[in-house]
C-alpha cells in the first residue's frame, strides 16, 4: 500500500446540520430501543422460542450493529466543522458495515425459507427446523458476511490514495472511496458488482421461490381465517425485504458517477438508519404474539 492519504474528510450533509443531528439522534435512539426491546421480548418469553423469532432476534441484532457502525461517527461529524476520519478508521468502518449489511441480506432469505417450511409443512416445522439447524443457518450468514467484507476490504487496501481526500458521503463506503483512488479501480468495481449482484440475486431468488410456494399453499387453504393468519405471518417480512433490498440495490448497482454519489447518500439514509428503525415496529405492530408479550 503506497497511500499518501492518512485521513479522509467525510462531507456528508452540509446544510441544516443542527436539525439533522436532532432527527438522526432520535432515529438512532429509537433503533436501539426498538431492536433491543425486540431481543429482550423474544429471550424472556418462552412462547417465542421458536425458529421464526430466533431469526428475528438476530435480525434485530444486525440492525443494531449495522446502524451503530455508522451513526455515532455521523452524529459527531454534524457537530464539528470538519468531520475527519483516519485511513485505518475508514477501512475498519467499511469492513464492519459490510459484514453486518451482507449478513442481514442473507438472513432475510433464510427467514423466507423458514416461513416456507412453517406454512407449507406445518406438521414437520419443528422437526425440519430444530435449534441446531437454525444456529447453523445463522452462523452461515455471519460467515458469508465476513467473507464478503474481507474480499472488498482487501481490494481497498491494495489501492493507492494520493490525491483528494474529500469523501462525498457521511460514512466510508466503497463507491465514493473508489472515486478518490489514483489506482486502477476496474477490478474493485467488477468484484463489487459481481459479489453484490450474486448475493442480491441468490437471496431474492430464494425469497421469490419461497413465497411462490407459500402463495400456492395459501390458495389451497379453504378458511378465510386460515388464509388471513398465513398472510399476516408473511407481510411483515415482505415489507422489511422491500425496504432493505430496494435501497441496497439502488446504492450498489447504480452507475459510478458524482451525480450518483449525491443520490446514493439519500438511499444510504434509508439503508443504514430508517430501515433498522422501522423493522422492529413492522414486526411488533403486525404480530399478535409480540404485541401480547409486550402488553404483559
Amino acid at each position: 500500500n503506497h497511500s499518501s492519504v492518512t485521513e479522509f474528510v467525510l462531507v456528508g450533509f452540509t446544510n441544516l446540520q443542527e436539525l439533522l443531528f436532532g432527527i438522526f439522534l432520535l432515529t438512532y435512539i429509537t433503533t436501539l430501543v426498538g431492536n433491543l426491546g425486540m431481543i429482550i421480548l423474544i429471550r424472556t418469553n418462552s412462547q417465542l422460542h421458536v425458529p421464526m423469532y430466533f431469526f428475528l432476534s438476530h435480525l434485530s441484532l444486525m440492525d443494531i450493529c449495522c446502524s451503530s457502525s455508522i451513526t455515532p461517527k455521523f452524529l459527531s461529524g454534524l457537530l464539528v466543522e470538519r468531520n475527519v476520519i483516519s485511513f485505518n478508521g475508514c477501512i475498519t468502518q467499511f469492513y464492519f458495515f459490510a459484514v453486518f449489511g451482507t449478513t442481514e441480506a442473507i438472513l432475510l432469505a433464510v427467514m423466507a425459507y423458514d416461513r416456507y417450511v412453517a406454512i407449507c409443512e406445518p406438521l414437520r416445522y419443528l422437526v425440519a427446523m430444530p435449534h441446531g439447524v437454525c444456529v447453523q443457518l445463522v452462523v452461515g450468514c455471519y460467515a458469508a458476511g465476513s467473507l464478503n467484507a474481507l474480499v472488498h476490504t482487501s481490494g481497498l487496501l491494495r489501492l493507492s490514495f494520493c490525491g483528494p481526500n474529500l469523501v462525498n458521503h457521511f460514512y466510508c463506503e466503497m463507491p465514493p472511496l473508489l472515486l478518490l483512488s489514483c489506482s486502477d479501480t476496474w477490478l474493485n468495481k467488477t468484484v463489487m458488482a459481481v459479489c453484490v449482484g450474486f448475493i442480491i440475486t441468490i437471496s431474492v431468488l430464494a425469497i421469490v421461490v419461497s413465497y411462490s410456494c407459500i402463495l400456492l399453499a395459501i390458495w389451497n387453504i379453504r378458511s378465510a381465517e386460515g388464509r388471513h393468519k398465513a398472510f399476516s405471518t408473511c407481510t411483515s417480512h415482505l415489507m422489511v425485504v422491500a425496504l432493505f433490498y430496494g435501497s441496497a440495490a439502488f446504492l450498489y448497482l447504480h452507475p459510478f458517477s458524482r451525480h450518483a454519489e449525491d443520490q446514493g447518500k439519500t438511499a444510504s439514509v434509508f439503508y443504514t438508519m430508517v430501515t433498522p428503525m422501522l423493522n422492529p415496529f413492522i414486526y411488533s405492530l403486525r404480530n399478535k404474539e409480540v404485541r401480547s408479550t409486550l402488553r404483559r
